[in-house]
């Protein structure tokens, strides 16, 4: 097994694990809605400290239902892994073309001066 693999393998054991481990342990049991976002937790915490407290503006769009506005985070997160993949490739293929065409200048180089050589031995003879 390569290194890679192994590294790859790591790495994804510790993605399920971070996956998994909040469900298996109970983790946010006692709370009404366990595993709601950090806006959510925000507007709890706020709410307990100061009961009074009037936001400063309202969003511009909110969603029927929590099951919307997560299909709606999850197309922003699939657009922005989109856009990220995109440009990554674009660069590699990039890196990948500039290099290609140096490998394929020194072999033009190469034989350019191979065929001079040639060249020059067989007047050299006459």
């Amino acid at each position: 097994m390569s290194r890679n693999t192994k590294i790859n393998l790591v790495l994804l054991f510790v993605v399920a694990a971070l996956a998994v481990l909040p469900l298996a342990l109970g983790l946010g049991d006692h709370k009404k809605e366990p595993f709601t976002g950090a806006d959510g937790e925000a507007e709890t915490a706020i709410t307990e400290l100061k009961p009074d407290y009037k936001p400063w503006f309202s969003p511009l769009y909110e969603p029927p239902s929590g099951e919307i506005e997560s299909a709606l985070f999850s197309l922003q997160a699939a657009l922005g892994a989109g856009v990220l993949a995109y440009y990554f490739g674009l660069r590699r293929g990039r890196r990948q073309g500039e290099q290609r065409a140096l490998e394929r200048e020194a072999e033009a180089e190469a034989d350019g001066a191979l065929a001079g050589a040639a060249g020059k031995s067989t007047a050299e003879q006459d």
